[in-house]
């Protein structure tokens, strides 16, 4: 294989690596952000029509007018070309039946966007903050605007937005680009007949692009370039984001003394599931990083010689100590993830509803560390809500399939519930 692969290449490629398909339940608004008028196009715009037709807000914003597309054009040239490129994102948005948003454009400069990357954060943050989703090109596409226009949104969304990354240039330009993509999280839209059809009208409005330019110049969307997008799926990357604010778990535990409901026949339910899929019928010492108000750290005692929990929130910490005085064997303990947890070795360690929170870096950190107290031969128990909380960078599919990648762990039992999921895994 090339190491930037033909379409035909490509189409074998994606077939293999059979990425999951992207759930848009919940979107309600969702901010499209490009670096030029047209990446949006390319990239998503199968999925705009999707989320229009289900009812989701689509707020359209392009960061520059992409005047700079031919370098050789004088000022007035640029003028010209800014303005056909706005004609064309017009029409283009018409073609895919999306006639009410307005299109909102911040003229930064073309082909120099990353100078003004911090500018553009501020120009941003009020324009996504109240968006479900943030759309915007890969941050590690191979051209400079699309990075710095990723690195920006990742850095202006609001903490409960998920962010997703379509590359443009990959397809064409990334050395090496079919083992370099993230995999793990990728996911896949699909396009009906009709959706590609306007796709391709769309992208057909795009003259200024698709056609020779001035000069003679080579066109800036070749046939080859468009095969690309000519597909049956769109491929977006979720770009990883900061683990949410300690801050929101303090008001939560402010404004009630259970804020996760756990006398509720979910939770109940959930955490008896999440218990009897352990393997073993005792353990020494389970190691439980953010035990919450202690209420599955108490089924975990009745299985356990010891039980170490902890919490970042010291409110929880109280309240768990309280609820359980009268289990000696429990010790609780406030202490925040990623964290050292010493050099005690445990038997068991338990992930309840704590790994989507955490930011890419804080996740990865988290997992190493709590993995160090875990012996050989220890077992692992995770149990997360399968779908997206709010204000969480992840969810529970993606933190367990993680998990299940892990080089040091090997699967041992799974519960797999409409609501939740639960992992066993073993360390080698």
């Amino acid at each position: 294989m090339n190491s930037v692969p033909a379409e035909d290449e490509w189409r074998v490629e994606l077939a293999r690596r059979d990425p999951p398909r992207l759930d848009t339940g919940g979107w309600r608004r969702a901010a499209v952000v490009s670096a030029h008028p047209d990446d949006e196009s390319l990239g998503v715009s199968g999925l705009l029509q999707t989320l229009h037709e289900q009812g989701t807000r689509l707020d359209l914003i392009v960061a520059t007018d992409g005047e700079a597309a031919f370098p050789a054009l004088d000022d007035p040239g640029r003028r010209e070309l800014a303005d056909t490129r706005r004609r064309e994102l017009h029409a283009a948005v018409a073609a895919y039946g999306i006639n009410e948003p307005p299109v909102c454009w911040l003229g930064f400069p073309d082909s120099n966007v990353a100078p003004c990357e911090d500018e553009l954060v501020e120009v941003l943050r009020p324009l996504l903050a109240e968006a479900d989703v943030c759309l915007a090109p890969w941050s590690e596409d191979p051209h400079p605007d699309h990075q710095a226009v990723g690195r920006a949104v990742l850095r202006a969304a609001p903490p409960g937005a998920r962010v997703w990354g379509y590359p443009i240039w990959a397809w064409h330009r990334m050395e090496g680009a079919a083992s370099a993509f993230p995999w793990g999280r990728a996911a896949t839209h699909a396009l009906d007949p009709a959706q590609r059809e306007r796709k391709a009208a769309g992208l057909a409005a795009f003259t200024s692009q698709t056609e020779t330019g001035p000069d003679g110049a080579d066109p800036i969307l070749p046939a080859d370039v468009l095969a690309h997008f000519d597909r049956e799926h769109e491929v977006l990357f979720a770009q990883p984001r900061a683990s949410t604010p300690r801050e929101r778990f303090a008001e939560l535990y402010e404004s009630s003394t259970e804020p996760w409901d756990v006398h509720s026949w979910y939770e109940r339910r959930k955490q008896r599931l999440a218990v009897a899929c352990l393997p073993e019928p005792r353990y020494a010492t389970a190691l439980e990083p953010a035990c919450g108000t202690g209420e599955l750290t108490r089924l975990l005692a009745s299985r356990c010689d010891r039980v170490l929990a902890s919490d970042a929130n010291g409110a929880a910490v109280e309240r768990a100590r309280a609820k359980l005085r009268d289990h000696p064997a429990v010790r609780f303990e406030k202490r925040s993830l990623p964290g050292s947890f010493g050099h005690e070795a445990v038997d068991l360690l338990v992930w309840s509803e704590i790994l989507y929170y955490l930011g890419d870096d804080a996740l990865t950190a988290t997992i190493t560390e709590c993995l160090r107290a875990l012996r050989p031969g220890g077992d692992v128990l995770a149990v997360h809500w399968r779908h997206r909380a709010h204000d969480a960078p992840h969810d529970g599919p993606e933190v367990h399939r993680r998990l299940g990648a892990h080089p040091d762990l090997l699967p041992v039992a799974s519960y797999d519930d409409a609501d939740f999921l639960v992992s066993v895994l073993r360390r080698r």
